[in-house]
């Protein structure tokens, strides 16, 4: 609109009013003259005279030219929504928890406001709590907010304090995770789609949450609630009835499907690294076996599980926990298969295991597999006896590398040797000055290779032994699961998945990629922020962070990409700023 258009156009009744009144009290036009110049009849200009002169009265406002409050409206909070900060302030939550578990509660909290509120109010800072106290804190509100889908997501904003697992969301939707998780058929419940479901246990996974016997503030951050498609996430003992009801067929279906995905993008090796791992029981229901538990040094009622990573992206594989005693021996036939049935058109060319792994008969199977193995034959007292004998003049020096691009020279000693069992001779390379009082004895039925190749690709192996002591420490493969008990093989499924999404987001940045999960979870992931929901997209804003510039680089590249379960918006990542 031009100026002289906005001048032009019918004038609004009040400027007409206005102006009539100005023309009758200021210049002392006649009543009579005003009305027929503005269009008005006799009496009705006479009555809006008279109002005009009562709204002049005592009570004085301008009824044509209000005047401009400068800021925000202030607004009014009610002693309900006080009650509930002041409480939240005694049982020791920070501003941000508070209005976190506010915003959960339909309660329209903003951190300025209760910052100053606690202020005026006479509460002193908080003081700084370790992360176990954080953990632990008492929290006064009785029930969390009922967990529901987001059928259609309405413009709106609100804080969350786990901000950082939305950063995963991005890789999900290009390995097209979300697609497997739903050709596995896991089972939803009748307010959760079987995704949402899913995601909710991923969410825990990655945000290194303990699991305790009561609804936590994870029950009410609405950020982990977004990331599976929900307002909040579902309360534990949802967790422990889901679980019930998901099978090993399912976690197997899953597995493959994710196992499709690492092959299509190249991120499998043609070498695989297999190592057992005990899960101890702490019920007294079942009985269960004793197995090794390297984390505490004895055998301990447990279940043992195996795990399948390849040693060059670090991704874990497969896993299983449905083993014992007797069948054991045959879990490395089970991965080939799993493998073979997986991708029939990868090519697998070497296992790497522990002695104690499997026996020498189903050594010889791989082999007639045309499958190489890579292990470690056990030292008895008439083979320590042999390499006694060997003659000086038979030993070589190798060097092989090392960490931090180092060299390192090995004492090797390369023969051929007859295995009971395995039917035939057996490549045996002896090593000295690997750092063991003992000599290693590494056995392979690949001839062709140098010894320094297979020496190098079953120190690899000793990584697996690091990603398992990773998951239990951070993924609580490990921890007394108290009121949330989940079921031990779908638990070991979700953690290798939130273990992968970790060492792909690694692998991304370049720059961190050698650092674990719990390193990368405390420089990167660990944050808080507002999330702004829109017609189109949903805006991630995270708090300033040493790191932000590499999490901003490596997240740009996913502007495009749409989320199914968010209603197919696009997610944006911004860091704070401050005007």
């Amino acid at each position: 609109m031009t100026p002289q258009e906005y001048f032009n156009r019918t004038t609004p009744i009040v400027k007409k009013q206005y102006d009539a009144l100005r023309e009758f009290f200021h210049y002392g036009v006649k009543a009579e003259v005003v009305a027929a110049k503005y269009g008005y009849t006799k009496q009705s200009f006479y009555w809006m005279v008279h109002t005009f002169k009562a709204q002049l009265g005592e009570d004085y406002r301008d009824p044509f030219f209000r005047p401009r409050s400068l800021g925000r409206s202030p607004k009014v909070y009610g002693s309900e929504i006080e009650q509930f900060v002041v409480d939240l302030r005694k049982s020791n939550y920070s501003c941000d928890d508070i209005v976190i578990m506010g915003q959960s509660h339909g309660y329209d909290l903003k951190y300025h406001y209760v910052y100053k509120f606690l202020q005026s109010q006479g509460f002193a800072p908080l003081y700084r709590r370790s992360r176990k106290e954080k953990t632990t804190l008492e929290n006064p509100i009785e029930q969390a907010p009922r967990c529901i889908e987001l059928v259609e997501r309405k413009p709106e904003q609100f804080n969350t304090g786990n901000i950082g697992i939305l950063c995963f969301l991005p890789l999900i939707r290009k390995y097209e995770i979300d697609q497997a998780i739903v050709k596995s058929h896991y089972p939803g419940t009748a307010q959760i789609h079987p995704l949402s479901s899913i995601l909710s246990f991923v969410a825990l996974k990655l945000s290194n949450v303990k699991r305790y016997s009561k609804d936590d503030l994870w029950c009410m951050d609405r950020g982990s609630g977004l990331f599976a498609g929900l307002n909040v996430l579902p309360k534990t003992a949802w967790f422990s009835s889901y679980s019930d009801r998901v099978t090993r067929e399912m976690n197997h279906e899953f597995l493959q499907q994710l196992h499709h995905i690492w092959h299509s993008h190249g991120l499998l090796s043609d070498t695989w690294n297999l190592d057992f791992t005990s899960i101890p029981y702490w019920g007294e229901q079942e009985p269960m076996e004793n197995n090794w538990s390297g984390k505490r040094g004895k055998a301990l009622a447990s279940m043992l599980a195996v795990l399948a990573e390849s040693p060059d992206s670090g991704l874990i594989d497969y896993g299983d926990t449905t083993l014992s005693h007797d069948n054991q021996d045959a879990v490395v036939l089970e991965f080939l298969d799993f493998y073979k049935k997986s991708s029939p058109d990868a090519d697998l060319k070497y296992l790497v295991f522990d002695s104690k792994f499997t026996n020498y008969e189903n050594l010889f199977k791989l082999d007639q597999k045309d499958v190489h193995f890579i292990t470690i034959r056990r030292r008895g007292k008439n083979i320590l006896k042999e390499i006694e004998d060997i003659a000086s003049h038979e030993w070589k020096l190798i060097k092989v590398d090392s960490a931090g691009g180092k060299k390192r020279t090995l004492k090797v000693n390369d023969r051929k040797t007859y295995l009971p069992g395995y039917r035939k001779e057996v490549r045996q390379i002896i090593m000295q000055s690997n750092g063991r009082e003992k000599p290693a004895l590494i056995i392979t039925n690949d001839f062709n290779v140098k010894v320094s190749e297979v020496v190098v690709r079953y120190a690899h192996r000793w990584l697996v032994e690091k990603t398992i002591s990773e998951q239990i420490e951070f993924f609580h493969l490990n921890r007394l699961s108290s009121s949330m008990v989940i079921k031990v093989d779908f638990d070991l499924t979700m953690s290798i998945l939130a273990y992968n999404l970790y060492r792909l987001f690694a692998s991304e940045t370049g720059k961190y990629a050698s650092l674990t999960a719990p390193k990368i979870f405390d420089k990167l992931i660990s944050n808080s922020g507002t999330v702004k929901v829109n017609e189109v997209m949903i805006e991630v804003i995270m708090k300033k962070k040493r790191s932000m510039p590499v999490l901003l680089t490596l997240l740009q590249q996913y502007d495009h990409l749409e989320y199914p379960w968010l209603n197919n918006k696009q997610l944006r990542f911004y860091g704070a700023t401050t005007l």
